[in-house]
């Protein structure tokens, strides 16, 4: 998508899955599993607004018919914000909340175009399952951040222009768009449409840790002995592999935050799979935790 709009993207060039995916001079490593291909870029100079009126306002200004959208539904709902204190890491139940809310009685197959947050694509991979999206479905109008470019936050407001024009040029379908902050902690929705449709008079209250039905896993601070790695991410400068980031589970069934250093068991961690792996954890004094393989 980016590559077709070269008006508006930053990067409109189109690019082969193998090319993005395949770690190169000019395509290194960034963090385990991605390359820079894959990684929002946020060093750009790029701009978009978003003009809000209410429909008598509109019609005052003389904004024609076919040039309106309409927000048909809204949502908002976070996640605890400390990532290991979340049962299902390859989850977000609060992004579920907060597209269900945007949807409404809409079935997402109904929703003909979409636009959803890519930073990374692990947002993708969370918001087509919480959407329940079948294989293969564009996910995105703009190009999403790695490649129609990401101007830090304002990237929502691209989002929406670029679903607004979607839209005008599809009339009466309609769009949904979602927006993700910090990691992977605040999430979004919105759906949008030329054909009016109820008032939206509210966004919903954000769902909460501490929430009945939003059970969280308790996360320890300077642990030490053996532990099992739940989930881990290997960071990249251009030299090489420099520090390996884990979230362990510990036998009392807390977890912990610790850090893999050794270079030999940063080479290691390029090839072998870590997850499920057992570690032995020595605490600094200062609160950091080191992993030992």
């Amino acid at each position: 998508m980016a590559a077709a709009q070269p008006e508006h993207a930053w990067f409109p060039v189109a690019r082969t899955a193998e090319e993005i995916t395949t770690p190169s001079v000019d395509n290194r490593r960034v963090a385990t599993p991605y390359t820079k291909l894959m990684t929002a870029i946020m060093d750009v100079d790029m701009a978009a607004a978003v003009l809000l009126a209410t429909a008598a306002e509109a019609d005052r200004l003389g904004v024609p018919d076919d040039r309106r959208v309409y927000l048909r539904g809204l949502g908002a709902a976070d996640e605890p914000p400390a990532l290991a204190s979340r049962p299902d890491l390859g989850r977000s139940p609060a992004l579920a909340t907060a597209v269900a809310s945007a949807l409404g009685p809409t079935p997402v197959d109904d929703v003909a175009h979409l636009d959803l947050y890519s930073c990374f694509a692990s947002s993708l991979a969370f918001a087509s399952d919480a959407l329940g999206l079948a294989p293969g479905r564009s996910l995105t109008v703009t190009g999403g951040l790695p490649y129609h470019g990401g101007p830090g936050s304002n990237y929502g407001t691209h989002s929406l222009a670029a679903m607004a024009e979607t839209l005008r040029a599809d009339p009466g379908s309609t769009g949904l768009v979602t927006g993700v902050g910090m990691h992977m902690e605040h999430h979004t929705a919105s759906l949008w449409s030329t054909r009016p449709g109820d008032a939206v008079t509210s966004v919903p209250t954000p769902a909460t840790p501490a929430a009945p039905d939003r059970p969280t896993v308790p996360v320890a601070s300077g642990a030490e002995g053996p532990a099992t790695v739940v989930t881990f991410s290997t960071e990249y400068d251009r030299n090489g592999p420099t520090s390996t980031a884990l979230v362990c589970d510990l036998p009392d069934g807390a977890r912990c935050y610790a850090r893999l250093e050794d270079p030999e068991a940063l080479v290691s961690a390029e090839t072998d799979e870590l997850i499920g792996r057992t570690v032995h954890l020595s605490a600094d004094g200062s609160g950091r935790t080191a992993a030992h393989l």
